[in-house]
């Protein structure tokens, strides 16, 4: 079979699996301390076009958002699309570079961004998010942790 894969997302295809992904220390649930836990999958869309990222399960209780993650081979940065269960949508850049994973978003209504690392056996990534009012002045959001699952 012939690869597919968009030569600009090459480097992405370590992500490829299904990951269990861990919420914590989040300034958003009323217990700072609650850990959300929740199935996590990256696979490619279209053979290799894009890559996906699908957290959590949409038709079910629990919160959910997808990922739309594409290269233009224009540009040095990757363009994300993301939408989740409260229908916010929302683009992102990301770079991934080193084994260091990160989103920004520099909206004028939300300023966020994510920093991660993935360890070198490539099957836990630990990050976190965090979000300003202007740009300058940054405040922890939550800490996100993916393990991957080695069936």
């Amino acid at each position: 079979m012939k690869n597919n894969i968009n030569p600009a997302l090459q480097e992405l295809k370590q992500f490829i699996g299904t990951w269990e992904m861990e919420i914590s220390n989040a300034s958003f649930l009323p217990d700072a301390n609650a850990i959300i836990k929740a199935k996590a999958s990256f696979e490619w869309f279209e053979e290799g076009e894009f890559l996906i990222l699908r957290q959590g399960t949409k038709n079910e209780e629990t919160p959910w958002a997808i990922w739309f993650i594409g290269h233009d081979k224009d540009t040095q940065n990757y363009t994300v699309f993301y939408i989740d269960d409260q229908q916010s949508s929302r683009v992102y850049e990301m770079s991934f570079e080193n084994r260091i994973w990160k989103i920004w978003r520099n909206g004028p209504q939300f300023i966020q961004r994510f920093t991660g690392e993935i360890n070198k056996n490539k099957n836990i990534i630990s990050g976190y998010w965090e979000k300003s009012v202007d740009g300058k002045n940054w405040e922890h959001d939550f800490h996100l942790t993916y393990k991957k699952n080695l069936f």
